[in-house]
């Protein structure tokens, strides 16, 4: 896949492209739609796809002092779109200059003239320009003029629930990554460099990959079945995120205890997959009676990956 970064001095082979457009954070089941229908038109008129995607999240260039949870990074981003077989990705550097564009000037300058686009996939609540004036119909009214094709996708919904990547954090900072799994057509995944720890777990008969997670991520405290990445192979593993309330109520990191591994991880990139929610954290009277839950949480863990 052909990756872009703004929309100046754009390569040939990526212009004249069908592209979806929108922030994609979780590449979820309602922007799966987006992707799947800009693929769809590209084969149909003969057209590379692709999508639109702005970095950083607009939501966190206006407001940098609140912590953004980023669903997906952009290179795990990217990966995704590259298996949702897109031609190109188009990167914005989502700043000062782009921010106060018109809507109007949006479509002009990056969509016509920059990137040369053919048609355009958006999303029934795509606002875009400067103050969010633009709206969908926008979009129309303008492709007309200036001769690109446009594609509106209506809300994508199952049970009655709308896909969304604010649904998806709900659920994510409840623990309930099954629900969050569900809204994503994936299980939810983070990935880290592995850190040194207190080595509290290997005292107590459960050693430990420690792996801090990017600031803003808001996943409910406590004990989960996963599956860990170790240099492409899978490996069933329990996790653990929390401040230790049983210790020293400290700043948490995901700390992932694989099964039957006894490699050195230490600076090693891993990649975490979450299954399913065990428990909640929860304070321990000793170390004793924490080794004992420690050791119900592993077998819980084997019995769900067992069967998953």
């Amino acid at each position: 896949m052909l990756i872009v970064h703004g929309y100046n001095e754009v390569p040939a082979q990526a212009r004249g492209a069908v592209l979806a457009i929108g922030n994609f954070d979780g590449v979820h089941r309602g922007h799966q739609e987006l992707l799947r229908v800009a693929a769809a038109t590209g084969r149909q008129i003969g057209a590379p796809s692709g999508a639109i995607l702005f970095e950083p999240h607009p939501r966190e260039f206006f407001h940098p002092e609140e912590p953004h949870f980023h669903l997906t990074p952009l290179p795990q981003k990217l990966r995704l779109l590259e298996a949702d077989g897109l031609d190109l990705a188009v990167v914005l550097d989502f700043n000062k200059a782009l921010a106060g564009l018109s809507a109007v000037d949006f479509i002009d300058d990056v969509i016509v003239n920059g990137l040369g686009a053919r048609h355009v996939v958006i999303g029934y609540d795509f606002f875009f320009g400067h103050q969010r004036s633009g709206t969908p119909e926008t979009m129309r009214e303008v492709a007309d003029r200036a001769g690109f094709g446009v594609t509106i996708i209506p809300p994508v919904a199952e049970g009655g629930e709308v896909f969304s990547s604010s649904a998806i954090r709900l659920r994510l900072a409840q623990g309930d990554v099954k629900g969050a799994a569900e809204l994503l057509g994936r299980t939810w995944r983070v990935e880290g460099t592995v850190v040194g720890g207190a080595q509290r777990g290997t005292g107590l008969g459960f050693p430990t990959a420690n792996i801090p997670l990017p600031r803003g991520t808001a996943l409910g405290h406590g004990i989960y079945a996963v599956r860990v990445i170790v240099d492409g192979a899978r490996h069933d593993a329990a996790a653990y995120l929390g401040t230790r309330p049983t210790y020293d109520n400290g700043m948490p990191v995901l700390e992932v205890f694989l099964f039957d591994f006894d490699d050195n991880l230490y600076g090693k990139v891993i990649e975490v997959e979450f299954i399913d929610f065990i428990r909640a954290d929860r304070k321990f009277d000793s170390s004793e009676a924490l080794v004992e839950q420690m050791q119900k949480d592993v077998a819980q863990a084997r019995d769900i990956l067992a069967t998953t």
